[in-house]
């Protein structure tokens, strides 16, 4: 089973491929990265762990990879 990560270190590499903070509502951050396409991608805040399948949204929405986060 892949390790948990926590909203800090998924926003850290968010950050680090070019995502930039747009917003946060409540308990969910929204970052954004400019280009073609313009990726949008919501991170819940403040959390520990984030789950899997959490986690595997956000792979998703941002268009990495699990080794950019390792």
């Amino acid at each position: 089973m892949p390790k948990l990560y926590s909203s800090f270190h998924v926003l850290k590499i968010l950050s680090a491929h070019g995502f930039i903070f747009i917003s946060q509502k409540g308990s969910h951050i929204k970052v954004r990265k400019q280009g073609n396409p313009v990726l949008n991608v919501i991170v819940p805040a403040d959390r520990k762990e984030i789950p899997h399948g959490t986690l595997r949204s956000i792979l998703r929405q941002s268009q990495l990879s699990i080794k950019d986060f390792e």
